[in-house]
């Protein structure tokens, strides 16, 4: 069962502003109802009771800006397959299970991430402006890692007393569901650590809600004296609009490295010409193909999962198609391992 209270939730997400541009009205009005979500795509009560299922374990959660881009009336849409609920997400599968990468044995402090040298991964919010079906952080205990701001400072603590830490993570849920005060604050505290060199941003909000790429946002990026670099998270070519290739533009003008990573994924993006085209357009947004993962092992995403063997064959096949700073990395998390591990 999902640990993100509503409570949670809604003392994270940013007070709505009037502007129904404005990315925080987005946040907040996203579809959270799996009858909206079938009736807003003309499709009919045939999927409700597999989607319901779902949803008692995982709640859905889809932001206008994404739902537009799905085609109506087609239920094998590849957007809406990420987000969508089904009946087998209750099965229970060997192997796969709610902590998939042993999380709770990396976390020293409360939102705190330790896994590998040199880098640290900060839980900077609890909440997502989607809920994507596969995420192996869907059973993760956010109500217990969710700073305060006497224990944010811990944890900065923590990190000017390791010099051997260069690289610090933002991830979540998904960072920039945060406001950006917050973020400014924390960025901010961050960069006075002298040893730190990088700040890596982890999100998926520029590419559900493209207006989170406000002022706001960029002024704070800029600020810092870190070397950023966001890494988006995008699966399918369909997810990549116009809006999402401004919304790009504007984080490249703030001097931001954008870097790509997708999940292997049986039905949505498991076929040569889907990742070829995924590659082609990323790179024409600005954004540089990184890591294709295969599916990590959490439980109610087993019906997602595409074998080692499969994998290989289309990054062999995909490697013909493409030039090779185009070809994403085909990795697995492994945990107890040092970095990820390539297949």
């Amino acid at each position: 069962m999902i640990t993100r209270s509503p409570d949670l939730l809604q003392s994270v997400i940013p007070t709505v502003a009037n502007d129904a541009r404005d990315w925080q009205t987005q946040l907040a009005q996203a579809i959270r109802d799996p009858r909206e979500l079938l009736a807003r795509l003309g499709l009919d009560d045939h999927w409700l009771p597999g989607a319901n299922q779902g949803h008692a374990l995982f709640e859905v959660r889809v932001p206008e800006a994404y739902l537009a881009r799905m085609r109506p009336k087609d239920p094998q849409d590849p957007l809406l397959r990420q987000v969508l609920p089904v009946t087998a997400e209750t099965d229970s599968v060997t192997g796969f299970v709610s902590d998939p990468l042993e999380e709770a044995e990396h976390t020293p402090r409360r939102g705190l991430i330790h896994k590998y040298h040199g880098r640290v991964l900060l839980i900077a919010s609890p909440a997502c402006a989607i809920n994507c079906r596969y995420c192996f952080r869907r059973h993760f205990p956010y109500a217990e890692n969710s700073p305060s701001r006497a224990q944010w400072e811990e944890t900065l603590a923590y990190l000017a007393n390791d010099p051997s830490i260069q690289e610090a993570i933002l991830s979540g849920g998904d960072p920039l569901a945060s406001g950006d005060k917050r973020l400014a604050w924390l960025v901010e505290r961050l960069g006075e650590i002298a040893h730190l060199r990088r700040l890596r941003i982890h999100t998926r909000l520029p590419v559900v809600i493209p207006d989170r790429v406000d002022d706001a946002l960029l002024a704070w990026l800029q600020a810092t004296r870190l070397q950023t670099v966001m890494v988006l998270h995008i699966n399918h070519p369909n997810e990549i609009d116009a809006a999402v290739v401004e919304a790009c533009t504007r984080l490249r003008g703030a001097g931001v490295t954008l870097l790509n990573q997708s999940v292997l994924l049986r039905g949505i993006n498991d076929d040569v010409g889907t990742l070829e085209e995924l590659s082609e357009r990323l790179f024409s947004a600005g954004v540089l193909p990184y890591y294709l993962h295969v599916l990590d092992p959490v439980a109610g995403a087993a019906h997602f999962d595409v074998p080692d063997s499969e994998a290989l064959t289309l990054v062999d096949e995909l490697r013909t198609r493409l030039a090779g700073f185009l070809l994403p990395r085909l990795v697995r998390e492994v945990p107890g391992e040092a970095s990820k591990t390539p297949l």
